[in-house]
């Protein structure tokens, strides 16, 4: 065990702040310890080359306990951090995170009233901390980010960002798409973090660690407009809720819709597109899904998932999006349709989750009030044109389907 920290200045220079050792973070000789820019013109990872991969492979089993370790000493009192994956090898703006771990209070130090002796930047942080790796999650390449919400000083938001190999057999995707969005704050975004108090997130998942403080009372939320995981996103329509740890009561920051949500895939469907955006595919033709409608839902006809009941007409087919989004479809084909023009990104709608599906090749989606931007379907794939409370997909191989980028983030 650690003795007290010795302390030092409350004030340390950009070259002594903390970065990630562990994992091996992306373009590591270039890569800096500062915080993000408070613009977050550099949101994810500080823009590192990332075809600069570390010497050492980060190559992880399903299921293993895993270490995560820091260069500095300039810890600012500790505060609360995150470990998050997105199936993006290059992150962008628009990649979707999910949090495999929270630790509220003592990260990157615990019991610290300041910054470590030393004022060095290459100095190993004497504290570590595990995590799991979860072994549901399905095999493949990730991206993992340390994102982290200092104590004491500037309002800030470190993120640095390491590729990882996760190996095994089995795990699902939806999975994946069920855990908790990254939460995001101090980079312009709207959402901030309150000084000299320890950061509780507004989902921190199932694997919470807290550390440095005496009970959870002594954690504080977000200010601002902190919305689903911080993003700027809509909430996961799909996918079910989140586990919350034993000591921690519902989240409250995250704004829910007016409406009752609508389901917008029969349970136990394991293709999902990030942030709770769940399709349902056909592996061929003539091949029905197998999964049940959900039970809180009267029965809809054969194959097709409930309707909205929301009673006001659709716009005319033609329709480029100068007018309101459709409240609900009422074609007789299985894509429910109402039209098969696509809506300009932002455009109200009230009809929450609805699909629209645009000449079968791209799509987009009633989400927070508004249409969201369209985007392809996967290659090989097509979509039923039209509106509907589901989008169906024919072609591929669901089962390699892999989160592509969604929504969540916005400036």
């Amino acid at each position: 065990m650690f003795k007290k920290i010795v302390l030092a200045g409350m004030v340390a220079s950009v070259s002594a702040h903390m970065k990630m050792s562990n994992p091996a973070p992306y373009d590591n000789d270039k890569l800096t310890n500062g915080p993000l820019d408070a613009s977050g013109s550099d949101f994810p990872c500080k823009n590192p080359n990332y075809a600069v991969l570390p010497s050492t492979a980060n190559s992880y089993a399903q299921g293993s306990k895993q270490t995560l370790k820091f260069l500095g000493t300039a810890v600012h009192g500790g505060g609360s951090c995150q470990l998050s994956l997105t199936t993006d090898e290059k992150p962008t703006k628009n990649s979707v995170w999910k949090v495999i771990k929270s630790i509220e209070g003592g990260c990157p130090a615990k019991d610290a009233a300041g910054n470590l002796a030393g004022n060095s930047a290459a100095m190993p942080d004497p504290f570590t901390y595990d995590f799991t790796i979860p072994k549901d999650l399905p095999a493949g390449k990730y991206t993992l980010a340390w994102t982290w919400f200092n104590k004491i000083g500037n309002r800030e938001m470190y993120m640095n960002c390491a590729p990882i190999s996760i190996t095994g057999s089995g795990g699902s995707q939806s999975y994946l798409g069920g855990l908790p969005d990254m939460f995001v704050a101090n980079i312009g975004n709207g959402c901030g973090t309150k000084d000299s108090t320890d950061l509780k997130f507004p989902d921190p998942g199932k694997d919470v660690d807290q550390f440095g403080l005496k009970t959870s009372a002594a954690l504080a939320p977000p200010t601002g407009n902190c919305k689903a995981g911080g993003g700027g996103g809509a909430q996961p329509t799909g996918g079910g809720s989140q586990p919350q740890p034993t000591y921690a009561p519902q989240p409250t920051s995250a704004p829910q819709p007016s409406q009752p949500p609508q389901p917008s895939q029969p349970a136990g469907v394991s293709n999902s597109i990030p942030g709770g955006v769940f399709v349902t595919v056909s592996q061929g033709q003539g091949q029905n899904p197998s999964q049940p409608a959900p039970t809180s839902q009267a029965p809809a006809p054969t194959n097709q998932a409930p309707v909205p009941t929301d009673n006001a007409p659709p716009p005319s087919p033609t329709n480029g999006g100068s007018g309101p989004a459709p409240t609900t479809g009422t074609g007789g084909g299985s894509g429910g349709g109402g039209g098969a023009g696509g809506f300009a990104a932002g455009t109200a709608c009230t009809s929450e989750g609805m699909w629209n599906c645009i000449g079968g090749t791209s799509f987009q989606r009633c989400a927070a009030g508004a249409w969201s931007a369209t985007q392809n379907v996967a290659s090989g794939t097509s979509c039923t044109p039209g509106q509907g409370a589901e989008l169906k997909v024919s072609g591929g191989r669901a089962s390699k389907r892999r989160l592509r980028r969604g929504l969540r983030f916005s400036f």
